[in-house]
């Protein structure tokens, strides 16, 4: 009885959800926002409609989103120690990732800045960039180098916090002048956006290799047949 009244509910929910959604996309829109993003797009300080509406039209949404990606970060590294750099599961003598660290860490440090650059007329910015440059530290953290800011410290809190610090500052500084909240002067507006997106790509790049970093390490087969 219980089976089949979870059953019954399930159903019925997801037969509410369906047809609220099928409603809504019936809906012919009000307004053409691709036409109002373009009639806008001068103002944003960008020349891509998506980072013109990440950035500045509806930033709250990115506001938010970095918010609880630096939360994550927080939660995740305060659960578990890092282990130390000098850990026998962080130390690899494979060369084949050794040739990759040579040849692709240079590589992927200029991919990250070219996305984060490109992203105020072509697809890229700080979600992108900061998505290559934690890979970047992955790589590295795979190969056993030491890195000393994912240590627990002021550094390491800084890099974490930091997107969303100078994020929320910007806002609060347009709501001071007597502007509305996250209102961007038309003058600086690109300006700060690539502020903005240079902190994200930080911030989300320590997050993605904290969390990382923090996971427990899987030894081979080979090593857990050494290990005492």
């Amino acid at each position: 009885m219980k089976v089949a009244l979870v059953l019954l509910s399930s159903l019925a929910l997801t037969g509410a959800l369906g047809y609220t959604a099928w409603q809504v996309l019936a809906r012919e829109a009000e307004v053409d926002l691709r036409l109002r993003v373009a009639e806008r797009l001068p103002d944003s300080g960008v020349d891509h409609a998506i980072t013109a509406v990440l950035l500045n039209f509806r930033s709250y949404d990115t506001l938010l989103e970095i918010g609880v990606l630096m939360v994550a970060g927080l939660a995740g590294l305060s659960m578990r120690a890092v282990a130390p750099m000098e850990a026998r599961e962080l130390r690899t003598q494979d060369p084949l990732l050794q040739a990759l660290m040579r040849w692709f860490v240079p590589l992927l440090l200029v991919l990250a800045a070219y996305l984060l650059w490109a992203g105020s007329d072509r697809p890229g910015g700080a979600f992108q960039a900061g998505s290559v440059l934690g890979a970047t530290g992955v790589l590295l953290r795979l190969g056993g180098v030491p890195l000393p800011f994912l240590r627990p410290g002021p550094m390491l809190r800084l890099g974490l916090v930091i997107g969303f610090a100078v994020f929320l500052l910007v806002a609060v500084m347009g709501a001071v002048r007597g502007d509305a909240f996250l209102a961007y002067p038309p003058a600086w507006a690109g300006g700060l956006i690539l502020l903005i997106e240079a902190m994200l790509t930080l911030s989300i790049a320590m997050v993605l290799v904290g969390l990382f970093a923090v996971a427990p390490a899987q030894l081979s087969a080979a090593d857990r047949e050494d290990a005492p």
